[in-house]
């Protein structure tokens, strides 16, 4: 006979668990996200640092070695994107003088079509601006305001991956102790071994991938004549960074700029073309093959993580809640108990 009321209390008690670690995660996050990226990064340049201290290296100095490493890695994607927005900008006054027939066929379009008459459509069009300009200073500051923390994370991100890094005994014997009197005391060093070891191997394949993808995608706007070709697809590859939403919300901006200086309609479906295909060829192809260590995380729970991490942390929740699902899915893989959750988060 199966216990009701058991089972009632234990979703009872789950729901409680979700409920408030989604609170302590919302309202918290100002210290959590930095935390967490400080986190990942440590856990990947882990193997480095054990590297070069197995090289008799000093601690602080191996350190300081990985995480040289990875600002290299980003300022050298920074520079090259920065490089190339200075060149749209500079393009920009000729974009804007060819996008205003286009816009006025769209508006000639809206009134055929929808019987907005394009008057109409202008008055509420220079609503919209004056509104915007009179909520202009209340904007400069929220955008300051989002910078400043910003470049202040930019800092304390590098600062958590050093302590981490530096200090990582003692929280390996925080971690021992919390376990020292449960059964998963034995899985705990497992777990950790395979969690750096996934990481770092999975890290290191998509950092192949996505310049592997960025060139790829720029040999095929190129091909087509488009405009801030490399720019554009090189974009594109880092914005898959966000599974599904990435490529979506990246490929609008080249195809627009195909759509506005280009006379055939065939440039912009080429280009979602070119998209596509390398999509294909980056799922199907160059990620299996690359990438050794694969996370095996279920879709369902994929979209699940980007949501979740939407809804609570914006744009660093969708990065960074897929690797936390990736971390729960190989605790889960040594946790018998918990096989229920490891069925949904399993491919």
């Amino acid at each position: 006979m199966i216990n009701h009321s058991y089972n009632n209390g234990s979703i009872l008690k789950l729901l409680q668990v979700i409920f408030f670690t989604a609170i302590i995660l919302y309202f918290g996050r100002t210290l959590f996200i930095p935390i967490c990226y400080g986190l990942l990064i440590a856990i990947v340049v882990y193997p480095v640092c054990k590297w070069l201290e197995q090289r008799k290296w000093p601690r602080s100095l191996a350190i300081a070695a990985g995480l040289l490493i990875i600002l290299i890695l980003f300022s050298a994607l920074v520079s090259l994107l920065v490089m190339q927005v200075d060149i749209f900008r500079k393009d920009l006054p000729e974009l804007m003088t060819k996008i205003k027939p286009s816009l006025l066929q769209l508006q000639q379009w809206i009134e055929s079509g929808l019987g907005i008459p394009v008057l109409s459509q202008n008055e509420w069009w220079e609503n919209a601006i004056h509104n915007f300009n009179n909520n202009a200073g209340s904007i400069a500051q929220s955008i300051l305001s989002e910078t400043a923390s910003t470049l202040f994370n930019l800092f304390l991100v590098p600062v958590y991956s050093a302590l981490f890094l530096y200090n990582r005994a003692i929280f390996v014997k925080f971690l021992a102790k919390i376990t020292s009197s449960s059964i998963y005391e034995r899985q705990l060093q497992f777990v950790l071994r395979e969690v750096i070891h996934t990481y770092f191997n999975f890290i290191k394949g998509m950092i192949i991938v996505y310049l592997i993808v960025g060139a790829l995608n720029s040999i095929g706007l190129l091909a087509l004549g488009i405009r801030h070709a490399i720019l554009f697809g090189m974009l594109t590859a880092v914005m898959t960074i966000i599974p599904y939403i990435g490529i979506f919300i990246s490929a609008l901006l080249p195809i627009s700029v195909a759509w506005i200086t280009k006379d055939s309609i065939w440039y912009p479906i080429g280009v979602i073309a070119v998209f596509a295909f390398v999509q294909y060829l980056e799922a199907n192809v160059i990620f299996p093959k690359v990438v050794a260590t694969q996370l095996k995380v279920s879709t369902w729970a994929t979209l699940v993580a980007i949501v979740a991490g939407g809804l609570l942390w914006g744009v660093s929740g969708m990065i960074l809640f897929i690797p936390f699902v990736g971390i729960l899915k190989i605790v889960t893989d040594q946790i018998s108990g918990w096989e229920p959750l490891n069925i949904l988060l399993s491919r």
